[in-house]
């Protein structure tokens, strides 16, 4: 069963990854190498190592052309890696690319510290249980056990899906109040997935408000037809909001009671993860 919340089709190729290939082993060339892909990060991994970079330093890094220096840089600018000082023409790190070391890191160490509880809830629910983060506005899928049932909600690990047409993404929302979510959401239209999507900006404040009232975040085929989910928002007393779980149901096993009893294991779950693997003592 697929599902664009707390649950998808496989990553398209995954299938022919045997294990037996180098090509993903650090240091080692791939069969098809690609130079403006090579050359990009280069780019990216000398503006983090150096403060400031001048075009020519970085055109003779890469041992190519100025223009196709000066191109490389444009497009890096353009989507924030790079920042370039109108007067003194000089570049450096931009924005989006410390966002993304940040990421990468706070995902890496909260996939780790979550394994076991995405097991447990999996365990003890029947059903698909999803770790996730905020990705923008989004919810980007870190990690996933998927129940063993023959129809079951599938995994969707490294895929992204709009935040307010899902219960983990509800609940990572309603952690923000009313005025920060309207910084984040003006003049962004709300997609749709399905009929049944919150598709206007009042309608998801108020569904935010239930949310925060109730605890965890519901989602009723708002992403996918057929799929249901509840979820939670995992919030670190130093770190802020961390990430999120969530399990997912198909509708067709999905009553008020299961929706009850997948909360009360949620919020059971949140409380095993902060206090055993990301040490905030219980209260």
């Amino acid at each position: 069963m697929s599902a664009d919340d707390e649950g998808a089709s496989e990553i398209p190729g995954a299938s022919d990854l045997d294990g037996t290939s180098d090509a993903g082993l650090k240091g080692t060339s791939p069969q098809y190498p690609i130079g403006a892909v090579d050359r990009t990060l280069l780019t990216l991994e000398l503006l983090a190592q150096r403060p400031e970079s001048r075009l020519a330093e970085i055109r003779d890094h890469l041992g190519v052309g100025q223009s196709t220096a000066h191109r490389l840089m444009a497009m890096l600018v353009y989507r924030g890696f790079a920042e370039q000082d109108l007067v003194t023409r000089i570049y450096s790190a931009g924005p989006r690319l410390f966002e993304v070391g940040r990421l990468a890191i706070g995902a890496s160490s909260i996939r780790r510290s979550a394994r076991s509880v995405l097991e447990w809830l999996a365990e003890e629910s029947g059903e698909t249980a999803h770790l996730g983060v905020m990705n923008g506005l989004n919810v980007h899928y870190l990690d996933v056990i998927e129940s063993s049932a023959a129809l079951r909600v599938a995994g969707r690990v490294g895929r992204m899906s709009p935040a307010h047409a899902t219960s983990l993404g509800k609940a990572m929302l309603s952690t923000c109040d009313n005025d920060a979510l309207r910084r984040m959401y003006g003049g962004v239209p709300l997609n749709a997935p399905t009929d049944r999507t919150v598709n206007d900006l009042p309608a998801l404040l108020a569904e935010l408000a239930r949310t925060r009232k109730r605890g965890w975040g519901r989602n009723r085929g708002e992403m996918e037809s057929g799929v249901c989910s509840v979820g939670v928002a995992v919030v670190h007393h130093a770190q802020g909001l961390v990430g999120g779980l969530s399990i997912a149901t198909p509708a067709v096993r999905s009553t008020a009671s299961v929706e009850k009893r997948h909360a009360e294991l949620l919020l059971a779950g949140r409380a095993r993860l902060l206090e055993f693997e990301l040490g905030v003592p219980s209260s």
